[in-house]
């Protein structure tokens, strides 16, 4: 174990001596010229002044004619009283029929 750690340690040393780097190359930038400007000139003189004019106002539309209202419907007929049914048989009187009622 000793010597796989030794020989490990060796190795790593040769394989990262050998890389070479490539030396730093330093560009100077170009030096800036920056143009200075000359004092202001005299200013201009003032423009006229413009004319101001308002337009005329546009005529208002006519107000549209109300439509005229629908007439009303007719009423109905009314329709015929139905016949009179069939009567039915007198119901028995209960008997022995026990009602039972639930306790709350």
């Amino acid at each position: 174990m000793r010597y796989s750690i030794l020989s490990l340690a060796v190795l790593a040393t040769l394989g990262l001596s050998a890389c070479e780097r490539p030396a730093a190359v330093v560009v100077a930038p170009a030096p800036t010229v920056v143009a200075v400007p000359g004092p202001a000139g005299p200013a201009g003189a003032t423009g006229a002044t413009g004319e101001v004019r308002k337009g005329d106002t546009g005529a208002t539309g006519s107000t549209g004619a109300t439509g005229n209202t629908g007439s009303t419907g007719y009423t109905g007929a009314t329709g015929a009283t139905g016949a009179d049914g069939v009567k039915g048989d007198r119901g028995r009187t209960g008997g022995d029929t026990v009602v039972i009622v639930p306790t709350k």
